[in-house]
């Protein structure tokens, strides 16, 4: 069974430039960690008493500011980074989806991206064989697909990520909010596989600022400030208190209607 838990977590980033420690702390302080003075090297604390129990079935939004922590709580959650202080143990396969593009290679062809990315997201060669052909329909590159990567255009690029991204079988799913900055018209398309990839993965955690797609694929939330826990709970509770308005209330009707059809309830009643 999948599982996270975390305690008393710290990650520290140590900078080793003193010169410029004065100007490190000026710009770096407004950047979410803080920084500590008593050590001659100026340390950002990235994350500060981290205390997380996740488990099957969890669907986590990560909401805050940008430079509250969100990446880097996602980054320690998939072993990228160690706690400096305290635990971290992940029980499970992880599949880390921070950024669409890493993984993909532009001297070769969309054919070859598809096996490398979807092994880098932790699938076996056989696995990405057997979806190879509904990809390609997916992404409906056509003949690109036989063609470099450095030929296509950025929206091609995302097609082809995001169709390889849909993919996958995970056990414990963690998004970064890039997936949700990709043109409007193909994210509708896409919908209906990212939905089924979070059904699919035991384990979701999902760092967004987008409240449609956070209100869509998760159940509760967790809010980040500089580095710490401000709040955690159900999602309504949290996104109106981090926004300081309920964004249920002024959700489109479409949104409206898919939730009706994901939960059985007829909406967010």
């Amino acid at each position: 069974m999948v599982s996270i838990d975390v305690r008393n977590a710290c990650v520290d980033f140590p900078i080793f430039d003193a010169k410029t420690r004065s100007l490190k702390k000026a710009v770096l302080g407004k950047a979410g960690g803080k920084i500590g003075t008593d050590s001659k090297v100026p340390v950002i604390e990235a994350l500060r008493d981290i205390t997380l129990s996740l488990g099957h079935g969890d669907r986590i939004g990560l909401v805050g500011h940008n430079g509250a922590g969100k990446s880097t709580l996602l980054r320690l959650l998939s072993g990228i980074y160690e706690p400096t202080r305290g635990s971290a143990r992940v029980v499970g396969k992880v599949a880390p989806v921070f950024d669409l593009g890493v993984g993909l290679d532009p001297e070769i062809s969309g054919y070859e991206n598809i096996m490398i990315r979807g092994l880098f997201l932790g699938m076996t060669r056989k696995q990405m064989e057997k979806r190879v052909d509904d990809i390609a329909d997916f992404t409906e590159l056509g003949n690109y697909l036989h063609m470099p990567l450095r030929t296509y255009s950025t929206g091609m690029r995302v097609r082809l990520a995001l169709g390889v991204v849909t993919s996958i079988d995970p056990e414990i799913l963690l998004l970064d909010e890039g997936i949700g900055a990709v043109d409007a018209a193909f994210m509708e398309r896409a919908r209906d596989r990212l939905t089924d990839l979070v059904k699919r993965s035991g384990l979701l955690v999902f760092a967004s600022h987008a409240d449609e797609l956070l209100i869509e694929l998760c159940s509760s939330a967790i809010w980040m400030d500089q580095g710490q826990i401000k709040m955690k709970g159900g999602l309504r509770e949290v996104l109106t208190a981090y926004k300081g308005h309920d964004p249920f209330e002024n959700l489109p009707p479409h949104v409206l209607e898919r939730l009706g059809d994901l939960t059985g309830t007829g909406g967010t009643a």
